[in-house]
């Protein structure tokens, strides 16, 4: 007779428990096996709400309250939540998911596609399960292809937070508690192509890893040109030219990829995100048959850099489904058209309220900076100084909280400039929705002058909260 596990350990939780935790029972259990502090900031702003259904750009939560997705997973949410189609392939798959004794027709066939839908000569196909996995294996394709060991990134980037991904990764914050991190990484001005071609001068850079658009670090476009001007001086000093498309690629902004806005192709482009349709993890990193070869072409390479569920065949059926949605549905054409459509409607807000600093964006991702408290303030005073030591990280997750607790709208800030939040639907959400947001930030903005009108709006915790963690 089969025994249940509650039998012999009664507070084993089953799925179907789960599925029926209330709030605290949640918080409790991120805050006694997880990260209690971090259960501590999320709660600051109420924003440890306990969701239990999601479709589209919709989320609801224990209570049947509705609520629009603004953040969509850092851009992983192309498709929305839950897309039937995503889900039906995964759930299709009958054979081995795991079988390292034999070549995966599933990823073989998306690595065919791929290579069709991404521009130039890309080839060679490397699948992974996050962001910063796929960054890690194009740093180590750049060494093996060069034989060179020194790597150019920008300041403000991120590309994620594994040892050498946080290595090329341009803030102190996320750096300085691992260090000494990879020794050999020089970080130059974002968008200033003169100083790029001054770190390459010797020509002993392996590579230079840039987005076509920093998320992180704040929405921020670079010059037109930039990425072109880039192309040319990684060829004219020997360098590989690595674009990080794990958050603007598959439509975000636009184009399938956001280096095709300029015509511009790299040697490797690393990718991640939405390209599991938001419910399988999936990353890649693909290079050219040139670059591939010359590091991994022979039997004695082969196996150099591997994965264990990198590939399976389930995340490799969800990857399959996202492409052919994302062309079927055109979602790069409506990313394009609705970001425009959003973009100069925020520009009239801006416009509008001096408090909102700066609109900048492409298609779906887009970054609303906000102003930063001038020092000396009567309400920075009043407090001790604690208004500016909160804009240094919460400005943005203040007005996130504004949106979230006041209109159901989940947004959140950039890990590399709290005081931007960014917008970043499904590609498929619908015009009322975004006028549903637009009309939420009107409001706020109306009602909230400063910084310090802010905090005193937000809610009645969220300042001495805060205070006892300063």
């Amino acid at each position: 007779m089969r025994r249940r596990i509650k039998e012999v350990m009664p507070d084993f939780i089953e799925l179907g428990e789960a599925m029926k935790l209330t709030r605290e029972q949640n918080r409790e259990n991120h805050r006694q096996f997880i990260n209690p502090e971090l259960v501590n900031l999320m709660g600051v702003l109420n924003f440890d709400k306990l969701f239990v259904k999601a479709e589209g750009t919709s989320i609801w939560d224990n209570e049947g309250n509705e609520y629009l997705d603004f953040l969509g997973g850092y851009g992983a949410l192309n498709l929305g939540h839950n897309h039937p189609e995503v889900i039906t392939a995964v759930e299709s798959i009958k054979s081995p998911n795991l079988l390292q004794a034999a070549l995966n027709p599933f990823a073989g066939a998306l690595a065919r596609n791929l290579a069709l839908l991404t521009p130039g000569e890309l080839q060679y196909s490397f699948f992974g399960n996050s962001g910063a996995e796929a960054v890690e294996g194009a740093l180590k394709l750049a060494r093996a292809f060069t034989g060179k060991t020194k790597i150019v990134s920008c300041e403000g980037a991120f590309h994620g937070k594994s040892f050498g991904a946080l290595s090329v990764t341009g803030r102190e914050k996320y750096r300085k508690p691992f260090e000494p991190l990879l020794p050999v990484v020089e970080f130059v001005p974002y968008g200033d192509s003169a100083a790029l071609e001054k770190a390459l001068i010797k020509e002993d850079m392996a590579a230079f890893i840039v987005e076509p658009i920093q998320g992180e670090g704040g929405v921020i476009v670079p010059p037109e040109g930039y990425l072109k001007q880039v192309r040319d001086i990684c060829t004219k000093h020997n360098t590989l030219f690595i674009i990080d498309e794990i958050q603007t690629g598959f439509g975000r902004t636009g184009k399938l990829f956001a280096c095709e806005h300029e015509g511009v192709v790299p040697d490797i482009m690393c990718l991640s995100k939405s390209f599991g349709g938001g419910v399988m993890p999936l990353a890649a990193y693909i290079a050219t048959e040139k670059v591939w070869k010359h590091a991994y072409g022979s039997l004695e390479k082969a196996t150099l850099h591997t994965s264990t569920f990198g590939g399976n065949s389930r995340a490799a059926a969800a990857g399959i489904a996202t492409l052919e949605i994302i062309y079927r549905e055109d979602l790069t054409r409506q990313a394009a058209e609705k970001g425009e459509y959003l973009l100069e409607r925020l520009e009239h807000l801006q416009e509008k309220y001096p408090f909102l600093q700066e609109v900048r964006g492409r298609g779906l991702m887009v970054g609303l900076e906000f102003t930063h408290p001038k020092q000396g303030g009567l309400f920075n005073k009043l407090t001790g100084g604690v208004v500016e030591r909160l804009a240094d990280e919460y400005l943005g997750a203040m007005i996130a909280g504004e949106l979230l607790n006041k209109h159901q709208i989940v947004t959140a800030y950039t890990l590399n400039n709290p005081n931007v939040i960014r917008l970043e639907p499904p590609l498929n959400v619908s015009y009322e929705q975004l006028d549903k947001l637009l009309v939420a930030l009107d409001e706020i903005f109306a009602r909230n002058k400063g910084f310090g009108d802010m905090v005193i709006s937000s809610s009645k915790t969220i300042l001495s909260s805060l205070v006892k963690k300063i």
